[in-house]
């Protein structure tokens, strides 16, 4: 294989593909797209891709795909070796490469949640979660009629916790040596018809990141590993940083969110033909 030449990586959403390319194992250029339906999203991203760093066909040594779009594409892309690659190793290849860790729990935030364990000795899918994305957006629709990610974020920058959820501190007045008085007893726990919208807000990006943070706690526990590390569109999501903060506070371990880390599949994807 040419280092010279560009690998791409391609992870294709039901509507957003993520594209980026390897050139002598160094990134080049992370994009993403989004259209009505997978194929336009992928050929839409390739076009851009091309377009945005100045290259030709011939500049592309090889392409690989992942994710639930992947299946939809069935010829190679306008010629050029296309390579499909199983999400879950295109996951843990690209979260040790862009955290720069050797082994970690990797954890994949997309319309659900998947993590894998992820070493030298190989990659592991552990499981996962119906809680993610999807989640965020569905329970916006229904308890707010809100359905754009964005107004949802502003949403709950203005949110007060301390008007929706339960804490330790709420139910005991004794110091619990492992959990802290600012411990979630019960998300939504103290929802009361005074709460705002905005409020609400801040819980229900607080309950999705709880969930997939104490899952990935316990896959870390049971795969002895210390760091845990984040990828997918909902590591763009300000809130996530300050909630997962506060997890590390009560859990001793690393939760990671490095740079890129929105497009870690398709990273993966594409080094996985460099290995």
């Amino acid at each position: 294989m040419n280092l010279l030449r560009i690998v791409v990586g391609i992870d294709i959403g039901g509507s957003t593909t993520k594209i980026v390319g390897i050139r002598d194992h160094n990134i080049l250029a992370p994009m993403m797209v989004k259209a009505t339906d997978p194929i336009t999203s992928l050929f839409g991203a390739f076009g851009k891709f091309i377009n945005q760093n100045s290259l030709s066909l011939s500049d592309i040594d090889k392409i690989a795909i992942t994710g639930v779009g992947a299946s939809h594409v069935e010829k190679s892309i306008y010629g050029i070796e296309t390579v499909k690659v199983e999400e879950f190793l295109a996951n843990g290849y690209g979260g040790l490469y862009l955290s720069g860790l050797d082994s970690a729990i990797i954890v994949s935030m997309g319309t659900g949640t998947a993590l894998v364990n992820a070493s030298g000795d190989g990659i592991t899918h552990i499981g996962g979660t119906g809680v993610g994305g999807g989640t965020l957006v569905g329970l916006a629709s229904k308890m707010l009629n809100v359905r754009e990610i964005e107004f949802l974020i502003d949403m709950a920058a203005e949110g007060n916790l301390n008007n929706v959820d339960l804490t330790v501190s709420d139910i005991s007045k004794d110091n619990l040596p492992t959990l802290p008085p600012f411990t979630t007893a019960s998300n939504f726990g103290k929802l009361t018809d005074a709460v705002s919208k905005n409020d609400i807000a801040l819980g229900i990006f607080n309950l999705v990141f709880q969930t997939i943070g104490t899952i990935a706690v316990f896959a870390a526990r049971g795969g002895n590993q210390k760091n845990i590390v984040f990828i997918g569109n909902l590591t763009t999501i300000p809130q996530c940083r300050a909630i997962f903060d506060s997890l590390e506070a009560i859990y001793s371990y690393k939760f990671i969110i490095p740079p890129h880390a929105e497009h870690g599949t398709a990273v993966g994807a594409a080094l996985s033909l460099l290995k």
